[in-house]
C-alpha cells in the first residue's frame, strides 16, 4: 500500500469521525476540548499531507513537460477519485465563467470562428430554478431558530444558488464554435466538450428531434443526443465513430451526434454544410 492510499483512506476515515462531533455541536451539546482537539489535528495533518503530495505531483508532472492544468489534474487524479477530480474542477469552471459572462467574454472562441448559442431552450427554467433557491434560502434565513444550523444553510443556500447561476454562465460563455478550419466543438457548459476535426465530418444537417432521456443519450445505432431542453435540432454524421467523455468521467462513441443550436441554419451555413430539414 503506498503513501497516497493511506492518506486517502484515513481521509474517509476522518468522515465519521467529524460527522458526529458536526452535528453534537449543532445541536448544542458540550464536548471535551480534548476530543474537540484531537478530532481538527487529526483533519489539519491530514489535509497538509494531502496538500504535499498534490504539490509534489504536480511538480513531478510539470518536469515531465506537462502544462499547469494537466500536471494539476494528473496530480488529484493521483490523491482523490476520478469522479470528485471531475466534479471539483466542474464546480471552478462554473464560477468562474460568471467572471467571464459578466466581462461578456467567451471561452475557446477565436478569430473567425463562429460561436453558436445553445440556452434559449433552457434559460427559462433555468432563471426559474434560480429564483426559487433564493426564495428558499431567505424563507430558511427566517425560519430556523438555531444559529448553527441557521448558519450551515445560509452558506449551503447562497453557495448553490450561485452555483447554478454558475452553471447558467457556462453555458453562456461556452458556446458551441465552428471553427474558422471547418472544425467543430461541442459543448455543453463545463460539463461536456468534444471537438471534431474538419475531416472528420461527412455532413451537417439540420434535423428537429425531441429525444426522451438525460443530458447525454446514446443509441444503439451508434448516435448521440446531446440535448437542451429536451430538444435537438442539427445532426453531424462522422467519417468513423469519435470517442466522447460523459460529465462523470465514462467514455462512448457515436458516429453521429445530435445536438441543439439556438441558430441551426447560421452553425450549418458556418460549417459549410447544406442545410435539409427533415
Amino acid at each position: 500500500m503506498n503513501c497516497r492510499t493511506s492518506v486517502r483512506q484515513v481521509m474517509w476515515a476522518l468522515v465519521p469521525v467529524e460527522l458526529p462531533l458536526l452535528i453534537a455541536s449543532a445541536a448544542g451539546v458540550p464536548l471535551p476540548r480534548a476530543v474537540v482537539l484531537f478530532a481538527r489535528v487529526l483533519v489539519v495533518a491530514a489535509v497538509v499531507v494531502e496538500t504535499v503530495l498534490l504539490l509534489r505531483g504536480f511538480l513531478a508532472a510539470r518536469r515531465r513537460g506537462l502544462s499547469r492544468g494537466a500536471a494539476l489534474r494528473e496530480a488529484a487524479y493521483g490523491l482523490l477519485p476520478r469522479v470528485a477530480v471531475r466534479l471539483m474542477a466542474h464546480e471552478v469552471r462554473c464560477l468562474r465563467s460568471i467572471w467571464l459572462w459578466a466581462r461578456r467574454r467567451a471561452h475557446g472562441v477565436g478569430p473567425g470562428d463562429h460561436a453558436a448559442g445553445y440556452t434559449a431552450a433552457q434559460s427559462a427554467m433555468m432563471w426559474s430554478l434560480i429564483g426559487l433557491s433564493v426564495v428558499e434560502t431567505v424563507a430558511l434565513a427566517f425560519l430556523i431558530p438555531w444559529p448553527v444550523v441557521h448558519l450551515v444553510l445560509l452558506v449551503l443556500g447562497v453557495y448553490g444558488t450561485v452555483f447554478m447561476v454558475g452553471m447558467q454562465a457556462a453555458c453562456v460563455v461556452r458556446p458551441h464554435v465552428a471553427g474558422a478550419d471547418g472544425s467543430l466543438r461541442l459543448r455543453y457548459g463545463a460539463l461536456f466538450d468534444l471537438r471534431i476535426p474538419a475531416g472528420d465530418i461527412v455532413r451537417v444537417r439540420i434535423d428537429r428531434r425531441f429525444p426522451p432521456g438525460n443530458l447525454i443519450t446514446a443509441h444503439e445505432d451508434g448516435s448521440v443526443d446531446l440535448a437542451v431542453g429536451g430538444q435537438t435540432n442539427v445532426a453531424v454524421d462522422l467519417v468513423s465513430p469519435v470517442t466522447y467523455v460523459r460529465p462523470l468521467g465514462r467514455t462512448g462513441t457515436a458516429r453521429t451526434i445530435r445536438f441543439h443550436a439556438d441558430d441551426p441554419r447560421a452553425l450549418v451555413a458556418a460549417l459549410g454544410g447544406g442545410v435539409r430539414t427533415l
